[in-house]
């Protein structure tokens, strides 16, 4: 099996401080956590920032700011979201594009997001893969749905995504796929040969459960704030470092390698 790669979303679009009191928001605090997640064993960081308010923002100043923070304090591979947040137009979720990250998320198809729901029609799946594959930046076909993972087949047969593909599973999402082993088995089955995957369960109810499955089939796990703000039941987590420690642990249970940031330069064939 490949070394595992642990990716650590350290903030994400919906997370509350009243959710989780530890969650960063300043580019300040979220370089800081992102420094934290490295040393703990993360070598991606998928990268959200928040405005001054600590609202959902794309800003393309403030990304600036978070990504050259990051990089004076580690060497972690940064993955910038081009998901945004609910209601946020294709531009505006596309912006950070022009910092020229390593790589970035791909939303592969419209999602039901709790009550809400997050667009994206092939056309803009189209013109985000573009975009991503003009600038050199390696995007994570995030799929939330079998289709996702066929409408990614679409862009792939067009030539807009080229190999090595890297995917990210998104499941139990509230209104999207629940998480269960075998509905994950079944998706990553639909992916080319060859395909490099993550896992990303939402919530503390399977989080665990989903990473220890995931390391077990030869796959890649993401844990963060973002995802999930519990460590263990009832216990809140102290830091996004402690969710990766939690990981590596579950990597090692399972006889995985942990990844480098260089070592997915090189999977990924990054730059």
């Amino acid at each position: 099996m490949a070394k595992l790669v642990i990716t650590c979303a350290v903030t994400g679009a919906e997370t509350t401080r009243e959710q989780n009191p530890n969650l960063p928001i300043t580019p300040a605090e979220i370089a800081g956590s992102a420094s934290e997640a490295r040393e703990a064993g993360a070598a991606i960081l998928h990268l959200h920032v928040r405005d001054a308010e600590g609202n959902p923002t794309q800003d393309l100043d403030t990304f600036r700011r978070a990504i050259d923070l990051i990089r004076a304090k580690c060497d972690i591979v940064i993955e910038v979201t081009t998901g945004g947040a609910v209601g946020m137009s294709l531009e505006e979720r596309m912006q950070p594009l022009q910092l020229d990250p390593e790589m970035a998320s791909l939303d592969c198809g419209t999602v039901n997001f709790a009550d809400e729901y997050i667009v994206n029609t092939l056309p803009m799946m189209r013109e985000c893969a573009a975009t991503m594959k003009k600038r050199g930046v390696r995007p994570t076909l995030e799929c939330f749905d079998l289709s996702h993972v066929d409408a990614a087949a679409t862009l792939i047969e067009e030539g807009l995504v080229a190999p090595p593909f890297h995917y990210g599973i998104v499941l139990n999402v509230p209104g999207a796929v629940r998480y269960g082993e075998d509905t994950l088995e079944f998706m990553v089955r639909r992916l080319p040969p060859g395909s490099f995957w993550t896992v990303i369960a939402i919530g503390g109810r399977v989080a665990l459960r989903a990473a220890r499955a995931s390391a077990a089939a030869g796959g890649f796990i993401r844990v963060g704030l973002e995802d999930n703000v519990w460590y263990a039941k009832g216990q809140l987590a102290e830091s996004n470092a402690q969710l990766v420690e939690q990981a590596a642990r579950v990597a090692a249970d399972a006889g995985r390698e942990i990844a480098t940031p260089d070592d997915v330069r090189q999977m990924l064939t990054l730059g």
